[in-house]
């Protein structure tokens, strides 16, 4: 850099060092915090796919903002911030699904009579647990793939969204999203699913929390035409499997790493409480401190 920031001086003196008549610029990617060392690798804590992923997805955050006069010839471009623990955890959900339909329950409904089934892959990281916990809506990174017969098998997708209990303009249902962009011979399209989780009593708490209602798109996002649509759902055998799959990332110690865990799963309880235990616990109090039908007692 310092030998740039040299070249360049003498270029704006009006010289031309090693033939150089315009000022050099540099461009930069790099990830914001150190990567995984090889141990990782070694013991399965990250694979080669989701390493090359994260370059992949840094390369995509530099282009989309990049300018034109680079980055600062100074020595802080080259740092990177410490990374705090995170989380990892892989989740396959599996439903009737069917082209040439625009809402979820029809999609279900002809993709079970024709024998479709569209399957998704997801893998969802948490770089930052605590970040992730603050963050209103509470934002993740997914990736993964797809399999649909009619489309094909295996389509991977690199860019993704994931948000867990996102609020909406209804302050009675938050969302869990998972959306994943992909292509199939050569054409993009962006698979756009949400669980829909609502105030209410208990029992609706496993439908809500498993069932994603999805719609494909073509085109790299949400806003691109409707060109197919199912349900997604996730079983026992699948939940099971989830919870095997969840890995602490950059956490030193065991101490480290079940605060970690800890944090996660206490704000998803949290979470789970609130919409179904303390909502309905709220809309049973009695106003003012008296029943809407009281009970007479008894005069003596």
């Amino acid at each position: 850099m310092q030998h740039i920031r040299e070249i360049n001086e003498r270029i704006a003196r009006g010289e031309q060092p090693y033939g150089h008549r315009q000022p050099i610029r540099l461009h930069l990617i790099k990830p914001r915090h150190p990567l995984p060392l090889d141990l990782a690798l070694y013991t399965g804590a990250i694979t080669h796919d989701e390493l090359i992923e994260m370059g992949r997805a840094d390369a995509r955050d530099y282009f989309a903002s990049m300018t034109p006069e680079g980055v600062p010839l100074e020595p802080e471009t080259l740092k990177m911030t410490a990374q705090n623990p995170g989380l990892q955890f892989k989740e396959t959900m599996a439903g009737g699904f069917a082209l040439g339909v625009g809402e979820a329950a029809e999609g279900q409904a002809r993709g079970k009579r024709q024998n479709q089934r569209l399957v998704m892959h997801a893998e969802v990281r948490i770089d930052d647990m605590s970040a992730f916990v603050r963050d209103p809506e509470h934002r993740g990174q997914l990736t993964g793939s797809i399999d649909f017969a009619p489309l094909g098998m295996g389509m991977r997708a690199s860019t993704g969204v994931f948000n867990l209990f996102k609020p909406t303009d209804d302050p009675g249902m938050t969302f869990m999203v998972y959306e994943l962009g992909f292509q199939h011979d050569g054409k993009d399209y962006y698979l756009a699913g949400r669980k829909e989780v609502r105030n209410g009593p208990i029992f609706r708490l496993w439908p809500e929390t498993t069932t994603l209602y999805t719609r494909l798109h073509e085109g790299t996002d949400a806003s691109g035409p409707v060109v197919g649509a199912g349900t997604l759902s996730l079983g026992v055998t699948d939940l099971m499997r989830l919870l095997s799959t969840v890995r602490i990332t950059e956490a030193n110690g065991l101490s480290a790493r079940l605060k970690t865990l800890c944090s996660f799963f206490t704000f998803f309880a949290r979470s789970l409480w609130d919409t179904y235990v303390r909502h309905t616990r709220k809309s049973a109090t009695p106003v003012n401190g008296l029943s809407e039908n009281p009970v007479k007692g008894s005069q003596e």
